[in-house]
């Protein structure tokens, strides 16, 4: 086996690190109540850019919802939307079938896409009825949902910033 460049070492820890991370984030939000869940994936998809310049999102009442947790504006108006379900799972509590189906009928005569996140994973007959519904459900299992946050700085701080420098190959030419 080669020895790791110092870039590759640093880059090496910098994943180990993420991966306690992520660990540690899907912990703390199963902990939390649904409500917390629900506005931190509004949040997320925000700062993924949904919603955009001057759209909007919110997380909608736990009474009646309708099976949508949360509805982001892509516009100004409203006229375009994403609608969210979101479901705070214990590991190894897969999201199933029936749960998709849900979403989906919810989804009827208001859209005809949707996300639907939780903080566990998603049974193999709810990914089959997601590529196969008319309906695009986009799924999202703990494991995609930490590194988005992760990545997008929802939840979680920068500690520390390293600059590797290298030579400058223009300056020297």
């Amino acid at each position: 086996m080669a020895s790791l460049t110092p870039t590759e070492q640093v880059q090496d820890g910098v994943d180990r690190i993420h991966r306690e991370v992520a660990g540690d984030l899907l912990t703390r939000l199963r902990g939390k109540e649904p409500a917390f869940f629900e506005q931190a994936v509004v949040e997320l998809l925000l700062a993924m850019g949904y919603g955009g310049t001057l759209g909007s999102g919110s997380a909608t009442q736990l009474t009646n919802d309708g099976g949508i947790d949360g509805v982001i504006d892509q516009d100004y108006l409203g006229l375009s939307r994403v609608y969210i379900q979101a479901k705070r799972y214990a590991e190894g509590n897969s999201v199933g079938r029936p749960d998709l189906q849900g979403f989906v009928g919810a989804l009827h005569g208001r859209a005809d896409s949707g996300v639907f996140i939780t903080t566990s994973a998603f049974s193999s007959a709810a990914v089959d009825y997601a590529r196969s519904t008319p309906t695009r459900i986009i799924l999202i299992d703990g494991q995609r949902l930490a590194e988005l946050m992760i990545r997008f700085g929802v939840g979680v701080q920068v500690r520390e910033t390293y600059k590797v420098v290298e030579i400058d190959e223009d300056f020297f030419a």
